[in-house]
């Protein structure tokens, strides 16, 4: 519930339900307010639920923090400069995220070993980073930043890869980019994915399954044969029509 008590109050996810199958890449759109970030920042933990609950494998982590839930999902959020730390090198980015999960010691963070297996991460990018290793992330454009925290999100073993429209603030061939890198990781690893995207075409090409969200209710849900058949015509008249009716 938001702004409750007021007249701007508003109440989302009233008898809502969404169950996701192992190995899902579920594409996620509509338009603005109609829930799309609140349902990620739920599973995620940096929202609570009012009522109802979390299940994640079986289990309810509606009250488990988020640090907790950070263990078993990896998210990648829509600024370039959140998925890495900007005064570390590429290298020391990933030896960084190689511990999630993992105790400190005072073991070396990065041995020869480990350096070969990153490079040959970077190498599946197609984006030239393997050879970049020791420059700082905060120096890399947009859509280099992006890869980088798609690997880094995913690069231990996690339950959930979360996809919080990661390619909005990157150039058109950009986003070309990294949704075909995206789609490699996610079909390598048999991740189960959840994508919130403003973009009807990666929603209809990339993923097994559309959900269309509105003020905080599923108006479409969409998998199997008919999500490979579909095109972004037979979504775009509704699509247009919960805009205007949401005043976007």
């Amino acid at each position: 519930m938001f702004n409750k008590g007021t007249v701007d109050e508003n109440r989302l996810f009233l008898n809502f339900n969404l169950s996701i199958d192992d190995h899902e890449f579920i594409s996620v759109i509509g338009s603005n307010g109609s829930g799309k970030t609140t349902l990620l920042n739920l599973i995620c933990g940096t929202m609570r639920p009012d009522i109802g609950t979390v299940m994640f494998g079986g289990e309810n982590i509606t009250s488990m923090p988020e640090f907790k839930r950070a263990r078993r999902i990896g998210r990648v959020l829509q600024d370039p400069k959140m998925g890495t730390c900007p005064n570390l090198t590429i290298l020391e980015n990933l030896a960084l995220a190689e511990n999630k999960n993992r105790k400190f010691n005072f073991a070396r963070a990065v041995n020869k070993h480990h350096e070969e297996r990153f490079r040959t991460m970077l190498e599946n990018c197609g984006m030239g980073l393997e050879n970049r290793m020791g420059v700082l992330a905060g120096s890399l454009s947009g859509g280099q930043r992006q890869a980088l925290a798609l690997i880094i999100a995913t690069m231990t073993d996690i339950d959930l890869l979360i996809l919080d429209e990661h390619t909005a603030a990157l150039d058109p061939k950009s986003s070309e980019i990294l949704m075909q890198i995206t789609q490699k990781v996610v079909s390598e690893k048999k991740l189960t994915t959840l994508m919130v995207t403003h973009n009807l075409r990666y929603a209809v090409e990339y993923g097994s399954r559309l959900v269309m969200m509105h003020s905080g209710e599923a108006v479409m849900d969409i998998r199997g044969e008919e999500k490979k058949q579909l095109c972004v015509e037979d979504i775009l008249d509704k699509f247009n029509k919960i805009s205007i009716e949401s005043g976007n």
